[in-house]
């Protein structure tokens, strides 16, 4: 099973030079999860940059997955996760829901670099 952090998600809608990383992961949807975490943040993303016709599409497409809802035992293993390797919430979450089911973690964010079952893509920052 896969599941695609936000960021990745952001850079596949983008249709970056990044979204390489994240592709195979994303449409090979009877493997894909969704923690519900990811919709919030990419619908946000989204809305705020490009509007709710353009949001509502995306998360339409995020739908072709596996929704994963945050339930009693993902929260607490999440909020046990940020507090031993002090890392946001959201992607707490993420991280719970991937060992909850298994799953390999793709992204760009280092709050994951560490973790395990995560295929980490560094970003470059640019010159």
């Amino acid at each position: 099973m896969n599941i695609v952090d936000s960021s990745g998600w952001l850079e596949y809608f983008a249709g970056s030079s990044r979204a390489k990383y994240y592709e195979k992961a994303i449409e090979k949807t009877s493997e894909l999860l969704i923690p519900a975490i990811c919709i919030y943040e990419v619908f946000k993303k989204l809305l705020t940059d490009y509007g709710e016709d353009e949001a509502l599409t995306a998360i339409g497409h995020m739908k072709t997955g596996k929704i994963i809802d945050i339930d009693f035992g993902i929260s607490v293993q999440a909020a046990k996760i940020s507090k031993e390797h002090k890392i946001p919430m959201a992607d707490s979450i993420i991280i719970a829901c991937g060992i909850k089911h298994k799953a390999i973690i793709y992204t760009q964010d280092s709050d994951f670099k560490k973790m395990p079952n995560v295929k980490y893509f560094e970003k470059r920052k640019s010159a």
